[in-house]
């Protein structure tokens, strides 16, 4: 593996990448162009020496919480977006690999000839030989996000940090979208995202990332540079921990 530069503030990343951003200029489906752009940043921030896991949604391809709502049952439901989640990995894998990077990808259900089943230790055994992880179907359970799965993941391979790669450049009051006045939030505590009920990851993920204090950084992906950038420490996006102190220094 590439050699760890001095400059590095975290040496294992989790990456959370939500379904719709695979979209890129579709209505649905995966753009093969976004995905290059996804691999060329992972390519970059691999290259300085960081050990790189990617968990991936489904909503580009199927919501099973959107399904429920109209009456399918909710497990079933859930069950398909976990598959939807598989097909993305597939298609980060075809892009990553195609950036010069050994890839991994994981599944929390069974399915072996197209993904190996993920296994804590082998995952971090992949990520120490420096291939890039890319674990799909969620937590193998129905009920439970991407978002939770992100966070679990992230301490089980003992990540130090959580990526939540956004459209936007944050965390804010209010839909910066809808709102122009919205207010962006430099940095929060896992109290101040459950308490504002600020919808950036699910209540679950929150909880699970504040018992182990797994702090996570909210950015926006469509920057280049940002995953690196994150990675060196510098202020990027909302940094979020316990107590909502600004990110250290490498």
């Amino acid at each position: 593996m590439t050699s760890v530069g001095p400059q590095l503030r975290y040496r294992r990343v989790l990456l959370k990448l939500s379904g719709e951003a695979l979209l890129g200029s579709r209505q649905y489906g995966v753009d093969p162009e976004f995905c290059r752009f996804i691999a060329h940043q992972v390519a970059e921030v691999h290259g300085l020496g960081v050990e790189v896991a990617i968990v991936v949604g489904g909503g580009n391809i199927f919501r099973g919480l959107a399904a429920a709502a109209t009456g399918m049952d909710r497990a079933a439901g859930d069950q398909i977006g976990m598959l939807a989640t598989v097909m993305n990995g597939l298609a980060l894998q075809d892009a990553i690999e195609r950036a010069g990077m050994p890839t991994r990808v994981m599944s929390a259900i069974t399915m072996n000839e197209i993904a190996e089943p993920y296994i804590r230790r082998r995952a971090v055994r992949h990520l120490e030989k420096g291939r890039v992880v890319i674990c799909v179907a969620g937590t193998g359970n129905p009920y439970f996000t991407t978002d939770t799965a992100a966070a679990l993941r992230a301490v089980e391979i003992g990540a130090q940090v959580l990526l939540k790669a956004t459209k936007v450049d944050g965390v804010y009051d209010a839909d910066p979208e809808t709102e122009p006045t919205a207010r962006r939030y430099d940095h929060l505590t896992y109290a101040d995202l459950l308490r504002d009920r600020l919808r950036v990851l699910d209540a679950t993920a929150v909880s699970l990332c504040m018992e182990n204090e797994m702090p996570i950084v909210v950015f926006d992906l469509n920057t280049p540079d940002n995953i690196t950038r994150v990675a060196k420490g510098e202020p990027v996006g909302t940094f979020i921990s316990v107590s909502g102190e600004e990110r250290g220094s490498p």
